[in-house]
């Protein structure tokens, strides 16, 4: 006995002849009868009646229909527990080397989550090169890059704005650096630079900002987050988008200043990255939305909006999200 079987007969019965029910099924009529008749075989029963003008379901048929309805409610309820299971959870890997990830990140995880209980998501910092490579190969499945003002994302990529803004340089308030309300670039240039990691956006915006001269010294932080700490520790400063510096709690505590630079007009924009596929996986564009709506309830524009440059200092607060599972 096959399950198609069953399948089979209760199309019969519920479209109320043969042909109908192998046109719903999208499959020929010839195959169905003949699989309803091994079944009549196999129980020994008659389970259609057959006229040249058709076939209906016979009594016996019709007797046998409600324990068969049960049965196929039961493998119903099989597939839907094991679509839920964990070792058939859908899993998303999101590659991060923007700075400005981790909490649009956080926060449209936790989105994702209530739309997909059981998906795996898993978070990795990668440099931006890595990034692209492993986006190629389909070890990544969705990435967060940042783009200065004439990049591209890789012709194998679909990319879409989430955040666009300027670059500031993040100084510790107590410090005298952070007095005059925009900074320039010959001072940062004597001052130890805290990059995020070698070959960072930031580093190449340093080497436009500095013509090619590199900073007296550095420093390599890892992420973005740490960063800011080792500027509020006094280690030195950093180059960073604005929009993962307004809005920190360093910023909102007062430990950190954030300061345009003199006569920089530079822009910076958050990007998804995904794989060009004709049909794309759609936790991915789910994930997508949602870092979309986060970006767009943050104060940016997903698409056209650029940060103006501003010659004093600004406090922007963001909408403060609580990421708990819930949305």
């Amino acid at each position: 006995m096959r399950l198609e079987q069953l399948e089979y007969l209760a199309a019969v019965s519920r479209h109320g002849s043969l042909r109908r029910a192998s046109e719903h099924l999208h499959v020929s009529q010839p195959a169905v009868s003949e699989a309803i008749s091994k079944l009549e075989r196999e129980l020994g029963v008659m389970l259609l009646e057959r006229h040249r003008t058709g076939a209906k379901v016979s009594r016996a048929g019709q007797a046998l229909l409600s324990p068969i309805g049960e049965v196929l409610d039961s493998v119903d309820r099989l597939r839907a527990v094991a679509a839920d299971s964990p070792a058939t959870a859908r899993s998303l890997q999101l590659g991060a080397a923007s700075t400005g990830a981790a909490t649009l990140a956080v926060a449209a995880v936790g989105d994702l989550q209530s739309q997909h209980p059981t998906a795996v998501v898993e978070i990795r910092d990668l440099p931006q090169p890595e990034l692209h490579l492993e986006l190629a190969a389909g070890t990544v499945d969705l990435g967060l890059a940042d783009l200065l003002d004439g990049e591209q994302a890789p012709g194998s990529a679909v990319d879409t704005r989430l955040l666009t803004g300027s670059v500031v340089a993040v100084i510790r308030a107590r410090d005298a650096l952070a007095e005059p309300a925009s900074i320039a670039a010959g001072r940062l240039r004597r001052e130890r630079v805290i990059g995020v990691r070698p070959g960072d956006v930031m580093q190449r915006f340093a080497q436009r900002l500095f013509d090619a001269g590199a900073p007296a010294q550095w420093h390599f932080a890892g992420s973005a987050d740490t960063a800011k700490r080792m500027v509020a520790a006094g280690v030195g400063v950093a180059l960073l988008p604005d929009y993962c510096v307004y809005g920190d709690p360093l910023e909102r505590s007062g430990a950190i200043v954030a300061r345009p630079v003199v006569g920089d007009r530079t822009t910076v924009t958050m990007v998804a990255l995904q794989r060009r596929e004709p049909d794309p996986q759609p936790l991915v564009d789910d994930m997508v939305e949602h870092l979309l709506r986060r970006a767009r309830e943050a104060g940016r524009s997903s698409a056209t909006f650029v940060l103006p440059v501003v010659r004093e200092p600004r406090r922007w607060q963001p909408t403060v999200v609580r990421v708990d599972g819930s949305g």
